[in-house]
């Protein structure tokens, strides 16, 4: 069976996203934990192919997808956001050929780093990403509660007051700035995207006067990303996105939050929730300050 990679058409991203779920659930079924993965539309993997098509490619045999790889970039920074290989093709060298063409697009532009979220008992792919000098980094996990099972320890003296994010150049501006901060790159487009999705809510944090941070609150009760200007302001703020998304009115809450992030930890468990799997940040070097920001999901970061 002769396998060909070609750049993925935007007809055929939800049927790649059907394999990244059979495989994703694949893994996590023989690892112990369950099927985790369940398809949805694939609106951010068409908003990057227009954005920027040399980041999605296709593995085929025979006419049927065998493989599927995603790649996205934000100044001089890319990212993996997803690398799949269906079951029953794995062991034949098609993730690593993937993995090379998505690396073509971040030589195109010049990007400085590399980075992406995996899980950490796939240590098959680490060894892969190992191999094309991706180091594991940080740790980070899903936390998750039912909403009506949620503590909050916290009084309304302790939450930040929020806004939502308009579209305005003043707005804009204020996101570019906490993101460059924390993060060390504009995610400008992302904030685009997640903005004109009407299951989203964005908020920007205030202390007093002053903007000290944003988040993203989905109405299905998952935070992220949130951002902070300072890492004393991440244990308000992310008490405030959970109160927002209990009041969704979602049956669950969740998050992905950093190992190292103690003040969202420790808020993760006064509040009563969980981790149910753990994943690990992969990067060619160090970047990001991870007491300030939080993860969306290991796709878009």
């Amino acid at each position: 069976m002769q396998i060909t990679f070609r750049p993925a058409r935007a007809d055929e991203l939800q049927a790649a996203e059907a394999l990244v779920v059979r495989s994703i659930n694949d893994l996590t079924v023989r690892h112990g934990f369950g099927p985790m993965a369940s398809l949805r539309p694939a609106d951010f993997q068409l908003f990057s192919l227009k954005d920027d098509p040399d980041g999605l490619w296709v593995a085929e045999a025979d006419g049927d997808l065998v493989g599927f790889a995603f790649s996205w970039v934000c100044d001089d920074f890319w990212f993996l956001a997803e690398l799949f290989v269906s079951p029953d093709q794995q062991g034949r060298g098609i993730g690593d050929a993937l993995l090379r063409r998505t690396f073509e697009q971040a030589g195109k532009v010049g990007a400085v780093n590399r980075a992406l979220i995996t899980f950490t008992f796939n240590t098959v792919s680490q060894g892969l990403y190992i191999r094309h000098g991706l180091y594991p980094r940080l740790p980070i996990y899903f936390f998750k509660a039912a909403r009506d099972s949620l503590n909050n320890r916290r009084g309304e003296a302790d939450h930040l007051r929020c806004m939502d994010i308009r579209n305005t150049e003043l707005d804009r501006e204020r996101l570019a700035e906490i993101d460059m901060s924390a993060l060390g790159f504009s995610r400008a487009k992302h904030h685009q995207f997640l903005l004109s999705d009407a299951n989203n809510r964005g908020v920007l944090f205030y202390d007093g006067d002053d903007c000290v941070g944003y988040a993203y609150v989905h109405s299905g009760g998952h935070v992220g990303p949130l951002a902070v200007a300072r890492p004393g302001n991440m244990g308000a703020g992310f008490a405030t996105a959970l109160k927002l998304a209990e009041e969704s009115g979602a049956a669950d809450v969740s998050a992905f939050l950093p190992g190292t992030n103690a003040a969202a930890l420790d808020a993760a468990a006064g509040h009563g929730m969980r981790i149910t799997f753990p994943m690990v940040l992969v990067s060619a070097g160090e970047f990001g300050d991870w007491s300030r920001y939080l993860p969306r999901n290991p796709g878009f970061m």
